[in-house]
């Protein structure tokens, strides 16, 4: 069925694409170990059949009884197939300490995995939900949890390992097809379908990234709470060392010529805020931003402040610091991962979609200073 399955040239197939060194190795032992099957079970179930039919006897007929054997034949059937079940777990042991042995100069980026999305570190203060890697070069994924069990799949790739809490694991792969790039036309009429569906960007429907890179799926395949379907993103193999650095520069900073609040509204989308709080007022694990800025806030100590810059700042630093009512602590620091430009892009987008924004219970203006000035003001009271 496997076999038939593939075969047709067609988007439909048992197997995701191959495209890793892992790939080609794991589909020939799964097919050899599943003829190997096909053959023994065949035979066998045409025996079950033929001799329950041949010696079945009449309802209240007495039962025979007959001690002899066939010792060359209990020999055959019993030490025969041993060879084959040794032949599959010394091809299994080789292609699991393959992927255990992370090949010398490889290279790293760091995983880290939270309900319900993923943060891959490029290192230099760049992160994103999007894992990005260079064609024929070994990559190696140091990952770790803030919460609960996860666990990384690459179909494509024929990879997989868990990301547990409390420690760290690995796991490696060299990518052996590159993603391709849509064209230009193509790109643009899909941001500006995205834009005036006033929605954010679909990867299942587009099939290609915001930057035009047609994509590898990556899940996680351990179930982690409520949004574990939603715990998804997207693998791009560049084909040149050029190309993946210019992609990583991009998002190092913000553009001079990006305003603050699209470029908090990207941060929201890509950091993972997205996951947790929504921005049309209804619950998540952590509270609706269209509650947040300028609203009253009362927390499951009992104190009672106005969400202001500098609160919001510190929500995304310390997170457990002050924890709303009716929520958990579950939220993961961002502490090192953004910036001061960052968060003060995040809170200009957090006045936009807030329903409060500039205003306390009573009505009146809580904006005695800008962001950026509270940032400054928090950042040297941290100092």
């Amino acid at each position: 069925m496997f076999v038939l399955g593939d075969a047709p040239a067609g988007d439909y197939a048992w197997f995701p694409e191959n495209a890793s060194t892992f790939a080609a190795d794991n589909d020939w032992l799964f097919g050899m170990i599943s003829i190997v099957c096909i053959i023994f079970f065949i035979p066998i179930a045409f025996a079950l059949f033929y001799f329950a039919l041949k010696y079945q006897k009449p309802k209240g007929a007495p039962a025979e009884s007959d001690t002899s054997h066939n010792t060359p034949l209990e020999l055959a059937w019993s030490i025969g197939p041993s060879f084959f079940l040794v032949g599959m777990f010394v091809f299994g042991a080789k292609a699991y300490l393959d992927h255990r042995t992370v090949p010398d100069g490889a290279n790293e980026v760091g995983l880290q995995g939270f309900k319900w999305g993923w943060t891959f570190n490029y290192g230099g203060g760049v992160y994103n939900p999007e894992l990005h890697i260079l064609i024929d070069e070994p990559t190696k994924l140091s990952m770790r949890s803030s919460d609960v069990i996860h666990s990384v799949f690459v179909p494509a790739f024929r990879a997989k390992k868990d990301v547990v809490p409390g420690r760290y694991n690995y796991m490696w792969f060299k990518p052996t097809v590159a993603t391709e790039k849509v064209s230009d036309a193509e790109l643009q009429a899909a941001i500006e379908a995205t834009k005036a569906a006033g929605g954010e960007w679909d990867h299942d429907r587009w099939q290609f990234t915001k930057d035009g890179y047609r994509f590898f799926d990556l899940y996680c395949t351990e179930y982690c709470g409520k949004n574990h379907s939603k715990m998804q993103t997207v693998v791009v193999v560049h084909e040149t060392l050029e190309d993946l650095n210019a992609w990583i520069e991009k998002y190092s900073k913000r553009q001079e010529e990006t305003n603050p609040v699209e470029y908090g509204e990207t941060l929201y989308n890509q950091r993972g805020c997205k996951g947790c709080h929504s921005i049309d007022g209804s619950k998540r694990v952590g509270p609706s931003f269209q509650e947040s800025f300028g609203n009253n806030r009362v927390f499951a100590s009992g104190e009672a402040i106005v969400a202001d810059e500098n609160y919001i700042r510190e929500s995304i630093l310390y997170p457990k610091a002050k924890v709303v009512a009716g929520y958990q602590p579950v939220m993961p620091s961002y502490k090192g991962q953004l910036s001061d430009d960052d968060i003060y892009c995040l809170i200009e987008y957090l006045k936009t979609v807030s329903a409060h924004s500039g205003k306390t219970e009573g009505g009146e203006n809580i904006e005695a200073s800008s962001s950026e000035d509270a940032l400054s003001d928090a950042e040297t009271a941290t100092e």
